[in-house]
């Protein structure tokens, strides 16, 4: 029995702005339009290397975290590159080099910046995960 679509992770609409640098921008097929810049997405990176990345940083927690005097300059990331997968996902090459994480249309809405997919998506997610 094939898993019901959620229809309002399915977009209408999608633009990634590579030359300008602005960002993706997506119409849902609710008509609900969100707005990701690339820093935003690199750091959402779904790929198994980030989320391995982002659970060592939670297990060894605030402490762990070193200020330096003079932090290094880190260019603002960019994309050099998008191309489809399949009819489900995009996938970035960013200005790092890095290019592995497949950003699912609904892993996209779910991470949606504003408040309203926040409280819809991540907020339920959390509850059924905890």
């Amino acid at each position: 029995m094939p898993i019901p679509l959620d229809v309002r992770k399915k977009p209408t609409s999608l633009k990634v702005h590579i030359s300008t640098g602005a960002g993706v921008d997506i119409t849902w097929a609710d008509a609900h339009t969100s707005h990701y810049d690339f820093p935003y997405l690199r750091d959402s990176c779904p790929c198994a290397m980030c989320n391995d990345e982002r659970e060592q940083k939670a297990k060894a927690g605030p402490a762990a975290k070193v200020s330096a005097v003079l932090p290094m300059y880190k260019p603002r990331v960019t994309a050099q590159a998008a191309t489809p997968v399949g009819n489900y996902a995009i996938q970035i090459q960013f200005s790092d080099s890095h290019a592995t994480g497949i950003f699912s249309f609904g892993h996209l809405r779910e991470i949606c910046p504003c408040e309203a997919c926040a409280r819809e998506f991540r907020n339920k997610s959390a509850e059924a995960a905890g």
